[in-house]
């Protein structure tokens, strides 16, 4: 996902709701539109919630163009992760209440808005002693990040992992966990005039190597053999980072930021047996939380 990431927030206040509503798909800035929203009160299971802060993603602006593989119906609100207040409840919700910090579970719910209403299960209550800017950035990457470290190999410490797009907001979060349980990062960051005061900020998180595209592409590198690979760019980028896999590892690519296709070398294939995997983390979390859900409703008959 992207290095940085813009917040949208505004404060709580009484005037009519709204939100960034597209009716067709195409560019952001061609065919979105600030209009008022109509936000009935909850009903049943549903919830009002007022927002407090949605961040800008890559998949947000892919749905809204239409080449995103989930796309809500037309017209529809932008915004697919953010954090809010619940200020009512309909007569059949019990897992949240007025008060609660809540995030969405799935993509599409639509959180470029002051208030929205949504379905109780759409929905999952978090602390509200944390960062306002840290919840709403908390479902998308940070899950990403721990997924992946956690479901293609199984790492102990000591072992290595390597990553392009290291500064994006999954690598920097892959950094961190990878740091707290004792796995190597091999970081891959483009070159630009800035790269010491880059490297230095990811070594701070806890970076053990950083390096540069053009290095990634020497025949060595003097860095430890991972056994995962971590790939949201695509292209030459995927082909150079195989090459320093380990025997029997994986790669897992879960973005395409250069809009280049995974080339694979046969050899890679063959002699070294690698893996290759895809990660989607909505429907990730589409099918864990859902399941859950439904068990929970079920338990409370």
């Amino acid at each position: 996902m992207w290095p940085l990431m813009r917040l949208i927030r505004r404060p709580l206040s009484t005037a009519a709701p709204r939100g960034l509503v597209y009716e067709k798909h195409g560019e952001p800035t061609q065919v979105l539109r600030l209009k008022n929203i109509e936000v009935p009160s909850p009903t049943n299971y549903e919830v009002k919630v007022k927002m407090l802060a949605a961040p800008i993603n890559p998949s947000d602006i892919n749905m809204i163009q239409g080449t995103y593989a989930m796309l809500p119906p037309l017209p529809a609100v932008g915004g697919n992760e953010g954090v809010g207040v619940v200020i009512e409840v309909g007569n059949h919700a019990s897992s949240v209440r007025p008060g609660d910090w809540v995030i969405p579970v799935n993509a599409g719910l639509g959180t470029w808005c002051t208030e929205g209403l949504y379905s109780e299960e759409a929905l999952v209550r978090i602390p509200s002693d944390i960062s306002i800017v840290g919840a709403a950035t908390i479902s998308v990457n940070p899950c990403t990040a721990y997924r992946l470290l956690s479901d293609y190999e199984t790492l102990r410490p000591g072992d290595s992992v390597i990553q392009n797009a290291g500064n994006s907001s999954v690598g920097q979060a892959v950094i961190q966990i990878a740091a707290s349980l004792g796995i190597t990062t091999i970081n891959v960051v483009r070159d630009r005039p800035d790269l010491p005061g880059l490297v230095e900020r990811l070594r701070d998180l806890g970076a053990d190597h950083v390096i540069t595209e053009e290095q990634l592409r020497k025949p060595e590198m003097n860095c430890p053999r991972p056994r995962l690979a971590l790939n949201c760019v695509g292209g030459k980028s995927t082909t150079e980072m195989l090459r320093h896999l380990d025997h029997g590892g994986t790669m897992v690519t879960y973005g395409g930021m250069a809009k280049q296709p995974v080339t694979i070398p046969v050899s890679a294939l063959i002699f070294k047996n690698v893996k290759l995997c895809g990660f989607w983390v909505t429907k990730w979390k589409k099918d864990r939380y859902n399941m859950l859900f439904h068990q929970r409703q079920h338990l409370s008959c």
